[in-house]
């Protein structure tokens, strides 16, 4: 009987709210928040930056607006990321947040009718606590129902690789806070590693570089900048340099450093050796039938991690398998949130898990 009448409850739910509200396929990264709109496509690319008044309370800026804030506030405004290494650190303004891009997805005036659907990518390496915090935060910034994807799964199906049919596929997703590895088959994931490090890392070993060798203070935006600019794994063919401006540990004064791609890639070698040294841990771990296939289809390299110049090649130097960056890489978790959405009865078996209303299932 409860069967029964959960049934009903769930069918008059999407008949009044699945008019009004369209499923929301959403990259919860600890960077970037993606959003892809079931029917619309990709439509909200934003940092998963906020930005708080600490004497109130209140929630002045969210995304954009805040990252633009980001070193250049009083003492009482503090910008901060509501996600670190890709799981919840707080909870109340990760909820904000997630209503916020929800409310931005739905540009009709019905608010209180928006309440969609939403499948969420989450790190391959969360625990239960972890997974729930992300469920718990979406159904009450509005969600509906929500489903939770690995992000190895989801940026393989984001790379339209044959995630369901029974051969190997290896997905390699560096983000922001996490670096995603996953030999996928059948659905399901065979062997994975979830590190915590990745693009934020990559940028405080950019920091620390310059602190050691050079005497000089720099942001976490200036050490971005550079490793976008110049970073590499692999010796290149012209020298690249870029301008890097901070503070003089010893004058205390201004000081303006010209670095070249080497002294950034041996910045970036030791975050970049944990990848690669992982990645061929999970090479060993493969059965060996799943191993010839994905020698046959490469590894795939996903995430914005995956865009420093020559590291594919590191990786097929180093594992004698070849490498190939999908196509636009950055977008591949919130793309293939959106493909399951779109083929929800076909790909179930891709989903974690499902929460409804408070209960998990």
């Amino acid at each position: 009987m409860r069967t029964h009448v959960q049934a009903w409850q769930k069918y008059l739910s999407d008949q009044v709210f699945g008019r009004f509200s369209q499923d929301i396929g959403i990259d919860l990264g600890t960077a970037n928040t993606l959003v892809y709109v079931r029917g619309k496509g990709i439509i909200i690319n934003e940092p998963s930056v906020v930005a708080i008044n600490q004497r109130t309370g209140q929630i002045l800026a969210i995304g954009k607006e805040a990252k633009k804030m980001a070193g250049k506030t009083p003492g009482h405004i503090v910008v901060t990321r509501p996600l670190v290494d890709g799981v919840v650190s707080d909870f109340e303004v990760t909820q904000q947040m997630l209503r916020y891009f929800i409310d931005k997805a739905h540009d009709n005036g019905l608010a209180f009718l928006r309440r969609p659907r939403v499948l969420i990518g989450i790190p391959s390496g969360v625990t239960e606590v972890e997974k729930r915090a992300v469920m718990e935060a979406a159904l009450n910034a509005g969600a509906r129902e929500v489903y939770l994807i690995d992000e190895p799964m989801a940026a393989a199906i984001g790379a339209r690789l044959p995630v369901i049919d029974a051969a190997g596929n290896m997905v390699v997703d560096i983000g922001g806070g996490t670096t995603e590895i996953a030999v996928i088959s059948l659905g399901g994931v065979v062997a994975a590693r979830s590190l915590r490090i990745a693009g934020d890392e990559m940028n405080e070993d950019i920091i620390r570089y310059c602190r050691d060798e050079f005497n000089l203070l720099i942001g976490e935006k200036t050490g971005e900048e550079a490793k976008i600019a110049i970073g590499s794994a692999y010796p290149q063919r012209e020298q690249l340099t870029f301008p890097i401006r901070g503070r003089d540990l010893v004058s205390g004064l201004p000081k303006e450093v010209i670095v070249n791609d080497e002294h950034i890639r041996e910045a970036l070698s030791r975050s970049i050796r944990i990848i690669v040294n992982s990645i061929k841990t999970i090479v060993e771990e493969t059965p060996p039938e799943l191993l010839a296939d994905i020698m046959q289809r490469g590894i795939i390299l996903a995430g914005g991690g995956g865009l420093i110049r020559g590291l594919d090649k590191l990786i097929a130097n180093q594992t004698g398998i070849p490498v190939r960056m999908m196509e636009d890489p950055l977008t591949a978790v919130v793309r293939g949130t959106g493909i399951v959405l779109d083929d929800m009865d076909q790909l179930q078996e891709v989903l974690i898990v499902e929460q409804r209303g408070g209960s998990l299932r």
